[in-house]
């Protein structure tokens, strides 16, 4: 059988398709902009029918109505990352969290630690040889789909056909839902001047040449804003966004001088809106792989004057790192934090950077904080970081004493919250009390 005649005997509709699904089963789901959302409303539709079905992704977008009240008893989600239509879920105990490392958990899945057995993705149409393409979001999925009894496929003849590791031939899907719907987008977040005033401090540590790995969020936009001045940079990520197209137009994004996958951007997957899937739709500038490899530290460290941006809800005077909790209220997830900047620390020439406003709630709380929130997870650990910095400066903690942290961390607090802290910093004997009159 040609793989034409295969790919159309497995076309169906959504309602058939999951109907393959079974009570007690786990159901994968791709994320971001790849969320198969038809696919998604047709496994709602069968709540009725089914009972104990745990459906486990990283953040996607488009509703998530399986964690509804409603549908206790019938789907409980697993969430690797969190996202805003999930994290409501968990904080009421309807849902699950798993601390994990993006880079780990395809590991989950060949191991058998996690077995699948249904993935739902979304991919382009099949090119002249039977291949289709995960498009903008390779993630986790391009594994998930080697570890899973049945792959439900919807093919949008809207996802870009991207390069790299992203390709599936019909031959290895189960069945086929073909759709004709946009995308699902994520827009970039606006940028304040607090946002910019971190940014050109993280700006000034960036030299040319560097390869840089940076999210979603304020911070990250406006950093991409300040590199005008910048040449020769490159991209070694797990996500990008819009902002970059208009670095690589401007031909400060080329990939010149990266010393590894030389004049390629090199992602796992996008977060954006059409007009990054249009300029990464057949585009050789840009490879995508499986997050075990762009997330894998030793990976990572191969590319010289790494640069890892990223971003933090709290850090304590000691270095604890807190980004993925508000207490002990679950908010988003490890995602790849620590790869980077343990990738970035073993970089030659890197610079491993957290970024963070130094206030929060409109300046009414510091996140240069004594301790960390009660309950607060620590995602990157005192001894994993380098590089704090706020709008107020740059602290470099590595290697650094106790005091020496304190006094690095309390420089870049808000200049408010700076005399609680080093009250505080006296009192747990990181520093001692300077004598009354002395000149600082």
């Amino acid at each position: 059988m040609s793989w034409k005649e295969d790919f159309k005997s497995k076309r169906m509709t959504a309602a058939e398709a999951l109907g393959a699904v079974r009570s007690g089963e786990r159901v994968w789901i791709q994320s971001g902009v790849g969320t198969p959302s038809t696919l998604v409303h047709a496994l709602v539709a069968r709540a009725g029918e089914l009972h104990d079905v745990e459906v486990v992704h990283m953040m996607t977008l488009g509703s998530a109505d399986y964690t509804k009240p409603e549908y206790e008893g019938r789907f409980r989600h697993r969430g690797l990352f969190l996202g805003a239509n999930t994290r409501d879920a968990v904080a009421a105990g309807r849902a699950d969290y798993t601390p994990i490392f993006l880079g780990e958990i395809e590991g989950l899945f060949v191991s058998g630690a996690l077995p699948l057995d249904v993935v739902l993705m979304q991919v382009s149409p099949p090119d002249a040889h039977g291949f289709v393409s995960l498009g903008t979001t390779v993630d986790s999925t391009l594994t998930a789909s080697r570890h899973a009894r049945i792959i439900i496929a919807e093919v949008n003849d809207q996802m870009p056909r991207t390069h790299g590791d992203t390709f599936i031939h019909v031959s290895h899907i189960t069945s086929v839902v073909e759709t004709s719907r946009p995308l699902l987008e994520l827009h970039a977040e606006k940028f304040t001047e607090v946002h910019l005033g971190v940014a050109r401090n993280v700006a000034s540590l960036i030299p040319d040449g560097a390869t840089l790995q940076t999210g979603i969020g304020g911070i990250p936009e406006a950093v991409l804003t300040c590199l005008g001045d910048k040449r020769d940079l490159g991209i070694h990520t797990e996500l990008i966004g819009d902002t970059v197209i208009d670095l690589i137009e401007a031909g400060i994004i080329n990939g010149d001088r990266k010393s590894l996958h030389r004049g390629k951007a090199v992602a796992a997957f996008v977060l954006g809106t059409k007009r990054l899937f249009d300029f990464i739709h057949d585009n050789p500038g840009f490879e995508f792989r499986p997050i075990c490899y762009t997330n894998d530290p030793y990976v990572v460290a191969q590319n010289d004057r790494m640069v890892a941006i990223n971003s933090a809800l709290q850090v304590d005077l000691t270095g604890q790192v807190c980004s993925d909790s508000i207490g002990t209220k679950p908010y988003s997830g490890f995602g790849g934090q620590v790869d980077f900047i343990r990738g970035a620390a073993r970089s030659k020439g890197g610079v491993p950077i957290i970024a963070l406003p130094a206030t929060a709630r409109g300046g009414q709380l510091s996140r240069i904080v004594p301790v960390l929130e009660p309950g607060a997870g620590v995602v990157t650990s005192r001894a994993d970081v380098h590089y704090v910095i706020t709008e107020h400066g740059i602290a470099y903690l590595h290697g650094k004493t106790l005091r020496e942290r304190a006094e690095a961390l309390i420089a870049i607090a808000d200049p408010r919250f700076q005399a609680e802290l080093e009250d505080f910093a006296v009192r747990a004997h990181y520093l001692e009390r300077k004598p009354a009159g002395a000149v600082a």
